[in-house]
């Protein structure tokens, strides 16, 4: 079965940190670029941060900048994103999503054509 598992969100009160998984199963997630999105109650989804196939190139949202770090482990075939420093804001449901990529290239538009799709953590950040 082809799909992205997200993993790892949780309830975190501010200033606090987690570190999400996405983790391929049923293909090499190293062809791919991989980007995280958010989309909290009542709005739209948001790009958070994306990461190139190779993982040379990494690219964040503004408001994360400082506080989130994109990698990847193409062994386990899993990408992460660290979050520390984190906000009330920040509360979303994650989803990590695969785009079969360029070697540099990092998407972050989230209606941008991917080609899989995880099904998406819920991150709570309050106290």
């Amino acid at each position: 079965q082809l799909q992205l598992v997200e993993s790892g969100g949780g309830l975190v009160q501010p200033g606090g940190s987690l570190r999400l998984s996405c983790a391929a199963s049923g293909f090499t997630l190293a062809y791919y670029a991989v980007g995280w999105f958010r989309q909290a109650p009542g709005k739209e989804r948001e790009g958070v941060s994306c990461i190139s196939s190779g993982g040379s190139r990494t690219m964040y949202e503004d408001s994360v900048k400082g506080r989130f770090t994109i990698s990847r482990d193409n062994t386990k075939n899993t990408v992460y994103l660290q979050m520390d420093s984190l906000k009330p804001e920040d509360t979303a449901v994650y989803y990590c999503a695969a785009v079969k990529a360029q070697f540099r290239q990092c998407v972050l538009s989230p209606t941008y054509d991917m080609d899989y799709w995880g099904k998406g953590t819920l991150d709570t950040v309050s106290s």
